[in-house]
């Protein structure tokens, strides 16, 4: 029954209105970037964007852990599983922080989000190119010393079958590097909303955990801690899923 209430509705009435939120949530970072408001812009319009898209798409959301959310002036790099493009509404209406993303160059080249995120100085990665990732570093590195947290999906790209892929090491030599916190994020439900290569959304609850912060140093000492860091990470976001 819900699914015929809810097709005619997203045609109608949500889809359209998720565009038109999305074009107006861009075309205000994009002005306030460039007026100077870079670090307004980049939290607080994504953050009404983010909350309006889950409302908008009937995915109600679950905090569990909201002892472990940042408190204001912590830094971390945040590491989540990446089952659909709704993890991003998650993470940036429901972990509130300053903060940048890590983000696939193909990003760049969509409408309205592409140019959103390249005025909001997001750190965009082509991993197909070593110097890349060579820059990615550098300007992670940058962010961190600035005061603001990184996102990040170890993955690289979404899931295709709902289960976590094998983790990059990435974010976890960026956050021994500077000496910074990770903090683990288990996205559950995101996945059944829009799976990999389908383009019409589906109602579904959304469940986030937060799991306690933890360092690279916890794990060992250097260099075999940036695996045990990995694997670490990697079995506390995908124990919290219902999927696996």
């Amino acid at each position: 029954m819900l699914r015929y209430i809810y097709y005619p509705y997203y045609i109608l009435i949500g889809g359209p209105l998720f565009i038109l939120s999305t074009i107006i949530t861009t075309t205000t970072i994009i002005i306030a970037c460039y007026l100077g408001f870079g670090d307004w812009a980049t939290r607080w319009p994504g953050f009404v964007w983010s909350r309006l898209a889950l409302w908008l798409h009937w995915s109600p959301i679950t905090i569990v852990g909201r002892e472990h959310l940042p408190k204001q002036g912590e830094t971390y790099v945040v590491i989540a599983n990446h089952q659909s493009m709704f993890d991003i509404f998650a993470l940036y209406g429901y972990v509130q922080l300053p903060f940048k993303w890590v983000l696939k160059e193909e990003l760049r080249r969509m409408p309205f989000i592409g140019k959103a995120c390249e005025a909001a100085r997001f750190i965009f990665v082509d991993d197909s190119k070593p110097s890349s990732i060579a820059q990615t570093m550098e300007e992670g590195k940058a962010t961190l010393e600035s005061g603001h947290s990184i996102f990040i999906f170890p993955e690289g790209s979404r899931t295709l079958d709902g289960k976590v892929a094998r983790f990059k090491k990435g974010a976890f030599v960026m956050a021994n590097e500077l000496g910074v916190p990770l903090l683990p994020v288990t996205i559950d439900g995101a996945y059944q909303i829009l799976k990999r290569g389908h383009w019409f959304p589906h109602p579904h609850p959304i469940t986030l955990t937060i799991h306690p912060p933890f360092s690279v140093a916890d794990c060992g000492e250097y260099p075999a801690s940036l695996a045990a860091a990995t694997r670490r990470a990697q079995q506390t976001i995908t124990a919290a899923l219902n999927t696996q």
